[in-house]
């Protein structure tokens, strides 16, 4: 008796099991379907984006010690004694930080259409490799 109990409660949990394993490929066909999985995926990447952008401009100005005019030169001076100390003899998470506010410096300059140094030499250096070397 105890036997046909046993198989009975295993026939009955296959076939719950199987029912189970069926509704979830199902319920997921109908998310591909209806767009429900790309929402999710959206909705990841923007949670990703908030957390890089999550500094302020101002934070990012007061980490570096920069005004908010201030020329692009003088972000990268600061930036680089600043990582370099937190390098020799500061925490990583200083260091990072400092790279932090770097980059968010960085956004907002070029949102703001203000070259930095590196897209400036990169110009001139296309601009020098068009004109043919000029003869004396």
């Amino acid at each position: 008796m105890s036997r046909i109990i046993a198989q009975v409660v295993v026939a009955g949990a296959t076939v719950l099991f199987r029912a189970a394993t069926q509704a979830w490929h199902q319920a997921l066909q109908n998310a591909h379907k209806t767009g429900v999985a790309s929402e999710a995926a959206q909705k990841a990447t923007q949670a990703a984006s908030k957390i890089t952008s999550s500094m302020s401009l101002q934070e990012a100005q007061l980490i570096l010690g920069v005004e908010q005019a201030a020329p692009w030169g003088d972000v990268v001076k600061r930036f680089k004694h600043l990582f370099d100390v937190n390098e020799k003899h500061g925490s990583f998470y200083l260091q990072s930080k400092v790279y932090r506010a770097k980059e968010r410096l960085e956004q907002e300059y070029e949102a703001e259409g203000r070259k930095t140094p590196d897209e400036t030499d990169a110009s001139a250096q296309a601009q020098q490799q068009q004109q043919p070397p000029q003869q004396q």
